[in-house]
């Protein structure tokens, strides 16, 4: 979750990587599954942790999706599209959302850009966000494939339950990394430039999250790696350009503290498996006060949303409209979810996400509608462009 090189470099390992497993024998041999026409066997999408995250009872049997956007899929389709996560856009989400922030954020800074670029850029921005999230999906459930079947939540994943081999598995990840590639190559070149940085922590995460209690941490550094982007997207040379440099670095760091706090409240969807598996998660390690450590994230971000937003000279559009949505919707979640209640977490997390993001964007949207048409000052469109 993505475009800038971020697409083939960060969210291709990182954005639907979860908490790993150890590793046992196969929990579903012996288990009643459903004939099928193919030789593999598909799993229900109401099966699969991202559509029923309040099941409470362990599932024995799965059956094809009925329903949805997979059940209209042919059949040998249904298990890729599982293992895309096309049933659930929220990784989706949570990778293009900062890249728009960007672009719309750099846009004023930009040297005649008009609105269709932005638009387009955007564009390109959400189809490197879903081809990504794909690749990463797939590459994850690679690396965890002995490990999800012993966890209810993953155990239906198609890798997990057989339904994709591991081969065709690593066919689909490449066919969709070339399907990214395209897509990085419709960018500036310097984009390539700026997304390198991002390797490390990419390739740092799958260790993180075995050794460390804040994988979530690294995760953030990795997949919000697009929130820088938009800017040299639109030709805007951060490096040299210290407004443009303090945007870009506080706009990502805003967004890595964003990113934590939606990602600690998953990860109490899994709190009950993380114990009895000797899993270390930052909801096990703050989970008596979880509230408090995500009312800090939010304040971070907030703080760090504003700062970007003086660095780039917004105006009140942006901090009405931006910062305050932002304050209003992640206090409602913060009080509102209830960390114990599995339900709860997932409703929070896939809606957490459209309400803190669309409130940011309707925010910066009209800034840049303000700025573009002069209405802070005097001038109007045309000297916008010039500037």
């Amino acid at each position: 979750m993505q475009r800038s090189a971020i697409f083939s470099i960060g969210s291709m390992s990182s954005t639907a990587m979860e908490h790993t497993r150890p590793s046992l024998s196969h929990p579903l041999r012996g288990q009643q599954v459903v004939p099928t026409h193919s030789s593999y066997v598909y799993s229900t999408a109401t099966h699969l942790p991202e559509a029923r995250p309040n099941t409470n009872t362990p599932v024995t049997r799965y059956t094809p999706p009925r329903t949805g956007l997979v059940a209209s899929l042919p059949r040998s389709w249904m298990p890729y599209a599982e293992l895309a996560r096309l049933d659930n856009p929220s990784g989706t989400y949570y990778l293009f959302f900062p890249t728009l922030f960007s672009t719309l954020l750099a846009a004023p800074m930009a040297t005649g850009v008009a609105p269709i670029q932005v638009l387009g850029t955007a564009g390109l921005f959400f189809t490197g966000a879903l081809i990504m999230r794909g690749a990463g999906c797939a590459i994850n459930d690679l690396w965890d494939r002995n490990l999800d079947p012993h966890v209810e939540r993953t155990k239906f994943r198609p890798i997990a339950r057989g339904a994709i081999s591991p081969q065709n598995a690593v066919l689909f990840a490449g066919t969709q990394l070339l399907a990214g590639l395209g897509v990085l190559l419709q960018f500036p070149n310097q984009c390539l430039w700026y997304g390198i940085p991002s390797l490390p922590i990419v390739v740092a995460y799958p260790l993180a999250k075995r050794v460390t209690n804040y994988p979530q941490c690294v995760l953030g550094l990795a997949i919000l790696w697009g929130a820088i982007m938009g800017f040299p997207a639109l030709g805007v040379d951060i490096l040299g350009n210290h407004d443009a440099l303090l945007a870009a670095g506080t706009l990502y760091s805003s967004c890595v503290a964003w990113s934590v706090l939606y990602d600690m409240i998953y990860a109490h969807m899994d709190i009950k498996d993380d114990v009895a598996a000797g899993i270390k998660s930052i909801a096990l390690r703050h989970e008596h006060n979880t509230k408090a450590v995500l009312t800090g994230l939010a304040l971070t971000q907030v703080s760090l949303l504003g700062t970007a937003g003086i660095a780039a000279g917004c105006g009140p559009i942006f901090f009405v409209g931006s910062c305050g949505s932002a304050i209003l919707s992640l206090g409602l979640m913060i009080w509102k979810v209830q960390l114990k209640n599995v339900k709860s977490c997932w409703w929070w997390f896939r809606n957490g996400c459209l309400l803190t993001s669309g409130g940011i964007t309707f925010g910066l949207l009209g800034e840049y509608a303000s700025q573009y048409l002069g209405l802070y000052h005097s001038t109007g469109p045309e000297s916008f462009e010039q500037s």
